[in-house]
C-alpha cells in the first residue's frame, strides 16, 4: 500500500462547500497523512526541513488546492519555492522525490467547457498546469494526470456528496499497490476513471 501525502491549499476553507466536503473522506483512507498549509503556517513562515522529512516519508505527493487567478494558492508556491530547492528535489544530488508520485486535485468555478481552446479561458485545464507537470518531472517524479472538479459555485449538495464519494475512490487507487498508472497520460483527468 501506497502512504499518501495530500498538501492542502486553500486560503478561505470556511467559505468552501466543496473541499470541505472533500477532506471529510480523508479519515476513511489508512495510509493517507492530510497536511493543511494554511491551518500550519498562518504567517507564511514554512518550517522546511520538516516538510521535507514529511515529504520523504511518502509515495505519492496530492497537491489539492482551488485553482485562483489561473494558480495555485500563494502559500503553496511559497512552499514549492521553499521546499523543493535545488540540491534536495532536483540538480545534482537533488533525488529526494526520484520515482515518487505526483498529483494535483484541483476545484474550480469555472465549467469543463470554460476551459478548452474554444472556451472562455483559451486554454484547458491540462495546459494551465504545465509549469507544475514541469515541476515534479523536474523533481524525477511521475506525474499523474489531474483530478479536476469544474463548476463548484453553482454545484448542488448531490453533486458535491457524488464527488467526495470519486475523491475517495480516487485515494483509493493510488494507495493500491496494484494500481498502475502506464495509461494515465491518455487521460485528461483522473476523473475519467470514476464517470
Amino acid at each position: 500500500m501506497r502512504k499518501i501525502l495530500i498538501v492542502f491549499a486553500h486560503p478561505a476553507l470556511e467559505k468552501s462547500r466543496v473541499n470541505t466536503r472533500l477532506i471529510e473522506e480523508v479519515g476513511a483512507i489508512d495510509g493517507v497523512t492530510f497536511h493543511d498549509l494554511y491551518e500550519l503556517y498562518p504567517d507564511m513562515d514554512i518550517n522546511v526541513k520538516a516538510e521535507q522529512e514529511l515529504l520523504k516519508q511518502h509515495d505519492v505527493v496530492v497537491f489539492q488546492y482551488p485553482f485562483i487567478l489561473f494558480g495555485t494558492p500563494a502559500l503553496l508556491k511559497e512552499w514549492m519555492d521553499l521546499v523543493l530547492v535545488h540540491g534536495w528535489a532536483f540538480g545534482r544530488n537533488g533525488n529526494a522525490l526520484k520515482g515518487k508520485w505526483a498529483c494535483h486535485i484541483v476545484t474550480t468555478g469555472g465549467s469543463k467547457a470554460s476551459y478548452s481552446r474554444e472556451g472562455y479561458n483559451r486554454y484547458t485545464m491540462k495546459e494551465m498546469l504545465v509549469p507544475l507537470e514541469q515541476t515534479a518531472r523536474l523533481c524525477g517524479m511521475l506525474y499523474l494526470p489531474p483530478y479536476v472538479i469544474h463548476g463548484t459555485n453553482v454545484m448542488k449538495q448531490q453533486s458535491i456528496d457524488e464527488n467526495a464519494k470519486h475523491y475517495q475512490a480516487m485515494l483509493r487507487m493510488l494507495a493500491d499497490d496494484s494500481f498502475d498508472p502506464a495509461a494515465r497520460d491518455a487521460q485528461e483527468y483522473l476523473n475519467e476513471r470514476f464517470s
